[in-house]
């Protein structure tokens, strides 16, 4: 995890064509409306064995994120929705120990 944030105002002329050391990486996901919504992983972080990804919408920012659990598989990264209360309490007090470590920078 870096300390380094890289935010756009609006007036921002950024070239995105060139190589970014921080590639945005973006996915889309289908919401409960049969929607796709592309998502913009902003953040991973472990739990215990595992490793989450805060995703947020590339469209609206704003709103709340999602938190998704990280599998590789074949190579690949698989995300996937977390089911388990249990599971999804500790990831939700990692995610708000992080976000009150973020604040204080």
């Amino acid at each position: 995890m870096s300390d380094h944030k890289h935010e756009h105002g609006e007036a921002c002329n950024h070239d995105h064509d060139h190589d970014h050391e921080h590639e945005e990486f973006v996915l889309t996901l289908t919401d409960e409306n049969g929607k796709d919504v592309e998502m913009v992983l902003v953040e991973t972080f472990d739990v215990g064995e595992n490793v989450y990804a805060l995703l947020l919408e590339r469209e609206n920012p704003e709103a709340d994120g999602i938190i998704l659990r990280v599998e590789e598989e074949d190579e690949e990264m698989m995300l996937y929705n977390i089911e388990d209360e249990e599971e999804w309490n500790k990831v939700e007090a990692a995610y708000n120990e992080l976000v009150a470590q973020l604040d204080q920078e």
